[in-house]
C-alpha cells in the first residue's frame, strides 16, 4: 500500500518523543495499530534505539499486511556511534564512523534490522531519517536508497529532514540532483508554520516527489485543549519554544475558527485539509498528545478525529486565508544551509555555499529576504 492521507507515527502517545503524558504500552499499542480509519504508521529506528519499532511491531501482529502502509526511516546511527547528549545519536555519514563506500552496507544493514524488530519482511515507504549536509548531496546515499527499493527491502524511498524547521534550500537542492529517485518527502508544515516548508513545495510537485507533512497539530495547539496558561512537564519536548508561543497561537487560531464552523470540521481537521490543500502533500501525521490535567481530552478521542478526517477540499482564497492569518515568516534561527549561520559547520546547520545561491536565485527565494530569523520585535 502506498501512504494514505492521514498517518500515525510512534513519536505520538509520550513513550519516545516526550510530548505530554507517556501512554501504558497496551494503550500505546492499541493507538497505533492501523484500523479504524486510518491505514498508515510511522516509525524510526533510533527512536528509544529500537524500542519504537518493537512496540509497534506487537501493535501490528495479526492485522493484514496488505491492509496498511508501513513507513520506516533510518539515518542515526545507534549501534556504533556513541550519544551525544540533547544532541542524539550520530548520521551513520558521520566521517569517524564510515567513508562512503560503506554508506549502501549500513542503510541495508539497518533497513533489515528495523524490518526485524517490527516483524516485517518490508516497508512500504523507507525515509532516510535527519539526514546531515552528506545525506542531502550524496551520490553514494541515494545509490544505497535506491538499491534497498531494488532489492524490495522498500516499495518507495523519500527523505525526512530535521528534527527542526528549515533545510530548505537542501531540500530542494536534493531533489534536482536525485528527484528522479525519490519518492516522498517529509516536512514541518501548519497554518501557524507556513513557512518556510511551503517554500519546498513547488519543487517537490516539479520533480513528482508527494509529501508527508508532519506537526500538523502545530504543538497540540490544534487539538484544542492546549490553552494559555498551559503547564508543561519538565521533560515536555514543547519547552524549547519561545515563551508566549500558546497564548499567540491561540489569538491566531481564534482568527481561523469561524473558516472551520463553515465546513464543519474541527481545529485540527481544518489544520490537516489546509495542508492537503497544497500541492504535492498526500498525508498528514500530527502528533498525538495525551495532555495532563482536567480538561485534558483522550487521546483515543483524537485518534478518532483525525480517523474521521472528511476528504472535501478548502476553497483557495480560504487557503489564502489561513495563510496569512498564521504568517510565520522569520520566527525562527532556520537549520540546513542558512544566511544566519556562523562558525563551523554542525550535523545539523552549516553555511550557505554558491551553490546553493544561485539554486535559491533560480527558485525566486533570497536567502536575505526567506530565510533569516527576523528581530523580536518584527517576527510575531
Amino acid at each position: 500500500m502506498e501512504p494514505g492521507k492521514s498517518a500515525i507515527g510512534t513519536w505520538s502517545g509520550g513513550r519516545f518523543m516526550h510530548f505530554g503524558e507517556p501512554l501504558a504500552e497496551d494503550r500505546l499499542e492499541a493507538l497505533l495499530r492501523p484500523g479504524d480509519g486510518i491505514d498508515t504508521v510511522i516509525s524510526a529506528d533510533v527512536y528509544g534505539e529500537g524500542a519504537a519499532d518493537e512496540l509497534l511491531g506487537r501493535a501490528l501482529a495479526g492485522v493484514d499486511r496488505d491492509s496498511y502502509a508501513l513507513v520506516g526511516a533510518v539515518g542515526h546511527d545507534f549501534v556504533a556511534g556513541e550519544r551525544d547528549g540533547p544532541r542524539g545519536f550520530p548520521r551513520f555519514t558521520d566521517p569517524r564512523l564510515r567513508g562512503p563506500d560503506e554508506y549502501a552496507r549500513y542503510l541495508r544493514d539497518a533497513a533489515e534490522a528495523s524490518l526485524g524488530r517490527l516483524g516485517a519482511e518490508r516497508f512500504d515507504l523507507l525515509l532516510l531519517h535527519n539526514p546531515d549536509r552528506a545525506g542531502f548531496t550524496s551520490e553514494a546515499v541515494w545509490d544505497g536508497m535506491a538499491a534497498l527499493r531494488d532489492a524490495g527491502l522498500a516499495a518507495a524511498i523519500g527523505i525526512a529532514p530535521g528534527p527542526a524547521n528549515g533545510f530548505t534550500l537542501d531540500l530542494i537542492d536534493c531533489f534536482e540532483r536525485f528527484g528522479e529517485r525519490i519518492d516522498w518527502a517529509m516536512v514541518i508544515l501548519n497554518p501557524l508554520e507556513p513557512w518556510p516548508g511551503e517554500l519546498c513545495l513547488a519543487a517537490a510537485a516539479e520533480h513528482e516527489v508527494r509529501v508527508l507533512t508532519r506537526v500538523v497539530d502545530y504543538g497540540g495547539l490544534f487539538w484544542d485543549d492546549v490553552r494559555a496558561g498551559h503547564r508543561f512537564a519538565e521533560h515536555d519536548h514543547r519547552r524549547f519554544r519561545p515563551a508566549g508561543w500558546v497564548e499567540a497561537g491561540r489569538e491566531r487560531l481564534e482568527r481561523m475558527r469561524p473558516i472551520a464552523a463553515r465546513h464543519g470540521l474541527t481545529p485540527l481537521q481544518l489544520a490537516c485539509r489546509w495542508n492537503l490543500a497544497h500541492p504535492a502533500v498526500e498525508c498528514v501525521a500530527p502528533t498525538l498528545i495525551q495532555e495532563a490535567g482536567k480538561r485534558a481530552r483522550p487521546i483515543e478521542d483524537k485518534r478518532a478525529e483525525l480517523a474521521s478526517l472528511p476528504g472535501r477540499d478548502l476553497p483557495d482564497a480560504e487557503v489564502a486565508e489561513i495563510r496569512a492569518i498564521g504568517d510565520n515568516t522569520g520566527s525562527m534561527a532556520l537549520k540546513g544551509a542558512s544566511p544566519d549561520h556562523e562558525g563551523e559547520e554542525r550535523p545539523d546547520r552549516w553555511p550557505l555555499d554558491p551553490e546553493l545561491t544561485a539554486l535559491a536565485a533560480r527558485r525566486g527565494i533570497d536567502p536575505d529576504r526567506d530565510l533569516r530569523k527576523l528581530a523580536a520585535a518584527h517576527a510575531a
